[in-house]
């Protein structure tokens, strides 16, 4: 068995569900939705924002991701009776048949997923009337906000390991459909694989799996069994390229057993407990001692960016990445706000302390030195033509992804999305993939 299986076939992909998006929402965008519709103002030309105001502690940069899933979602976002017989609890008669007939009919334009964001980008800018576009805050910042956070902390794992194959495995440590959200954010990232079957399924990505102790423990209870017999069992079953967890108990013993049972062919070894470093120098000798030098080391057990730094000079070929990767204290909110800037064509901002927002459409576009590496991001009045900067223009940020409600043709792959992100990671300054705490990246400027 291959260390992880290639891209299903395009043939067998399925789509995230056919079922109605339209309660994955707040209650609170029903009643200003009810009373926008009573007064007249539900009708009026509005353009809402999609930012985040910092980036979290410590971090550099963003990594925008969930857009590929979101026009999928939006075009879900339909109240049938189901949907109406809750949403009616909340809303009078004449609101419910507004929500019957709804359908988003404006434009929505964004950063490519995969793209970059720094402070104040103008993620996503969604422009239709107040009443059709007030509806999707929830939905919006709930996909990019999850799939963004999940980006972003995975691709600093994949600058840290600086080549290595990296296995996203932390389905056990979330939501069933959030670990699915997961998989595909760390594979857009640049993960090489997943231990999910479902984002196997529904995205393309490859997908891969080892053993656990539980395997070892079965095989290991009673009179006459060892370690030996759980290793010839899936080495009969699987293969000699399969991949061995060899630290149940002792992991001399347990390579030596690995090695005796699927031959020096044996793919990989998997450590998934003590000190990560030493065990991995251990196990390559011992492997080399043994004849088995293409034998691959896998490591896991509650790593993330720092500790696969740490490991950079081990000899070290795959790291498994879970918890880290898809809670909260490994990848932090991306902060991302959905907010109000203009109204019939007139700037409306936020004044509120520390919650600030700047008025007007926005476009964004991106400048960069001679040789590639990125110097500023400036943002200027939609209307506007583009502002001077310092280099020369990459390209501008913002592309159509729904026009009079409908997807364009050409929204970008998860494929297309993940080559994005890793040409732009080539292109960020070298103190932007550093670890440590500092400025953004890459500065953003405002011209009114």
């Amino acid at each position: 068995m291959p260390l992880y299986s290639e891209r299903v076939p395009d043939s067998l992909l399925r789509s995230t569900t056919t079922a109605s998006t339209a309660l994955f929402t707040d209650v609170y965008e029903l009643t200003m939705l009810e009373a926008a519709l009573a007064d007249g103002t539900g009708s009026r030309p509005c353009t809402f924002e999609v930012f985040a105001r910092r980036l979290p502690p410590g971090r550099r940069y963003g990594v925008v991701g969930g857009t590929g899933r979101l026009v999928d979602a939006l075009e879900t976002f339909r109240f049938g009776e189901e949907e109406l017989a809750v949403a009616g609890r909340f809303l009078d008669a004449s609101t419910v048949e507004w929500l019957r007939r709804y359908r988003f009919s404006g434009d929505i334009e964004g950063y490519r997923e995969g793209d970059f964001y720094f402070p104040g980008s103008p993620v996503l800018a969604v422009r239709g009337t107040f009443a059709e576009c007030v509806l999707l805050e929830t939905l919006i910042l709930s996909i990019l906000n999850h799939d963004s956070a999940v980006a972003s902390a995975a691709a600093r794992m994949v600058s840290a390991a600086d080549g290595r194959t990296l296995i996203e495995m932390g389905s056990r440590r979330t939501h069933e459909e959030a670990a699915v959200a997961c998989a595909r954010a760390a594979y857009l990232a640049g993960f090489d694989a997943t231990s999910n079957l479902e984002a196997v399924r529904r995205h393309g990505v490859p997908g891969t799996g080892t053993a656990a102790h539980a395997f070892t423990l079965v095989h290991t209870t009673g009179a006459g069994r060892d370690e030996a017999a759980a290793f010839r069992s899936q080495v009969e079953t699987l293969g000699v390229g399969t991949t061995l967890l060899v630290d149940t108990y002792d992991i001399t013993n347990g390579v030596r057993t690995a090695v005796e049972a699927a031959g020096t062919g044996l793919g990989a070894v998997r450590i998934d407990s003590g000190d990560l470093g030493v065990l991995a120098r251990q196990v390559r000798e011992q492997l080399d001692g043994l004849g088995a030098t293409n034998t691959k080391i896998v490591l896991s057990g509650d790593l993330d960016e720092y500790a696969i730094a740490g490991l950079r000079a081990e000899p070290v070929d795959v790291y498994g990445v879970g918890t880290s990767l898809v809670t909260g204290s490994g990848a932090p909110t991306a902060g991302m706000v959905y907010k109000l800037v203009e109204v019939d064509g007139i700037p409306v901002e936020k004044r509120s302390a520390h919650k600030e927002s700047r008025g007007g459409a926005k476009r964004a576009v991106r400048f960069a030195r001679p040789t590639g590496t990125l110097v500023e991001e400036v943002i200027y009045p939609a209307e506007a033509p583009v502002p001077e900067g310092d280099g020369e223009v990459v390209h501008e940020l913002m592309v159509p992804l729904i026009c009079d409600g409908e997807r364009v043709d050409d929204v970008a792959t998860l494929e297309e999305s993940r080559a994005l992100l890793a040409h732009g990671l080539i292109s960020l300054p070298w103190e932007g993939l550093t670890l440590s705490a500092g400025d953004a990246a890459v500065p953003t400027r405002f011209v009114r």
